[in-house]
């Protein structure tokens, strides 16, 4: 069994392939992080403008951004955790600017779905806790996200 995962693709730029793959890349950094078959994510894809909007309303910047992760178990001030429940682990929304991933894969030099793929390794791991706000966590996320890309086989 693998993850639940719905993608939403709301700029209409990928193909029914594209979307396989991407479910491929994303189940295979589950099994590399040993997260429970069944758990849910959703993908989704933006233009810049309604990237740009979401990051002002909940983080406070106002410019574009490539991707957002919103983690759904990260408990907040008063809320409990839920234990011993026999429901599916709900991980969270990422979200991807497609012209962002495009304008930065030809900064990068790489192809358009070595960037969707990078960028959704990236909000994934953000699921499950991984951050780059000290020097040591970045190195431990972003060496992380290669060893998962490189071995998936979707390489610079």
């Amino acid at each position: 069994m693998s993850l639940e995962i719905d993608i939403f693709d709301e700029v209409k730029e990928f193909s029914e392939e594209h979307l396989k793959e991407l479910e491929n890349l994303l189940n295979f950094a589950a099994s590399k992080e040993m997260v429970e078959p069944g758990s849910e994510v959703s993908v989704t894809f933006v233009t810049d403008e309604r990237i740009h909007e979401i990051n002002r309303e909940y983080r406070d910047k106002d410019r574009p951004t490539d991707v957002i992760s919103f983690a759904l178990e990260e408990t907040g001030e008063g809320e409990m955790e839920i234990i011993g429940a026999d429901i599916p682990r709900v991980l969270g929304d990422i979200i991807i600017s497609t012209a962002k991933a495009r304008e930065q894969a030809d900064e990068y030099n790489h192809s358009f779905m070595r960037e969707i793929g990078f960028l959704l390794v990236h909000g994934f791991l953000h699921l499950l806790g991984y951050d780059h706000e000290t020097e040591e966590d970045e190195k431990i996320m972003f060496s992380r996200q290669r060893e998962i890309l490189d071995e998936y086989g979707l390489t610079r």
